[in-house]
């Protein structure tokens, strides 16, 4: 039977794929592994890629862009492994990472959800392990705010008391290299495809803990994230669907008052932004600049428009 099913939803990344790719095919050990890859309509020759150097990845090659929530789930309904990862295409899987995180739920039956420590392209410890957000956090994460919230309550939410080598229960961690084993797929369902990118991983970990499964961060096993390659592509989604996904997040789990609140601070938020892109554009700062974030500020302010109506 095959111990992990790896998923891989692709848009877009060509050459970070075939390292991702390349990573996994080199592992070795007794550890049954299969790769399925949902390519989203990538135009940069992505599924060709996986046809042609690597045939033994179950390939679902899109004809439009599913998004990553639908695609993850288009994979779920046919993995056939004990425990399934999610792993972002623009990662590196080192050594004996997904051993060590299978053994882990192998091990602690009552754990449901793992995720690695995840390293950036310097060898340092990205932040991808989580307590659950708050309404403070949420006023002061990703937005303006967060440079002047206080340090107590970010550094809580995003578990910096705890070492980067340990191993140790948490709310959530990010989806970029998240293991599940297939009984919490089986009780829960996939994820929330309400959710397009961003949170989506939050959600599923929240309703696993709900459901009584525990989640671990297992940080002797370590994946290389060079992270948001995909989204950087068009720099207004990911505005967009963060603050997306944060409102239907909080609308679900803490109702509708608070998120009509966050909503309407995320607005003011925006369109403040842009009058002081204005000023220090009058003012002769880098013009150039400060146009394209305020057409990207704009593009974000149409979108939420409809954000909280359609959560």
């Amino acid at each position: 039977m095959t111990d992990l099913s790896i998923v891989i939803v692709s848009w877009n990344v060509r050459d970070l794929l075939a390292d991702c790719l390349e990573s996994i095919a080199a592992i070795s050990g007794p550890l049954a592994l299969d790769v399925i890859v949902v390519d989203s309509a990538s135009s940069d020759g992505s599924a060709d890629l996986v046809r042609e150097r690597f045939p033994w990845v179950k390939l679902f090659a899109e004809t439009e862009n599913i998004g990553f929530t639908r695609g993850n789930n288009r994979a779920l309904e046919v993995a056939q492994g004990r425990h399934v990862l999610l792993l972002n295409p623009d990662t590196v899987v080192h050594g004996d990472a997904l051993k060590v995180l299978v053994s882990y739920l192998d091990a602690h039956a009552e754990v449901g959800i793992v995720g690695p420590q995840v390293l950036n392209a310097d060898g340092s410890t990205q932040s991808t392990r989580r307590r659950f957000p708050t309404k403070i956090t949420a006023i002061f994460e990703s937005t303006w705010l967060q440079g002047i919230a206080p340090r107590r309550v970010l550094d809580r939410f995003y578990v910096t008391d705890q070492p980067d080598d340990g191993t140790f229960e948490v709310d959530w961690v990010q989806g970029c290299a998240l293991a599940a084993r297939r009984a919490v797929y089986e009780q829960i369902g996939g994820l929330d495809v309400g959710y397009v990118m961003f949170s989506e991983e939050l959600d599923w970990c929240k309703r696993a803990k709900s459901a009584g499964w525990r989640v671990v961060y297992v940080g002797s096993a370590r994946i290389t994230h060079y992270g948001g390659k995909s989204t950087d592509q068009v720099q207004a989604n990911k505005h967009i669907y963060f603050q997306q996904s944060k409102i239907r997040y909080f609308r679900k789990f803490h109702g509708r008052g608070f998120a009509l609140a966050l909503w309407l601070f995320l607005l003011f938020s925006y369109s403040s932004q842009i009058m002081i892109e204005a000023l220090k554009a009058l003012l002769g700062s880098k013009r150039d600049l400060r146009q394209a974030r305020m057409r990207t500020y704009a593009q974000v302010i149409r979108a939420l428009a409809g954000a909280y109506r359609n959560g």
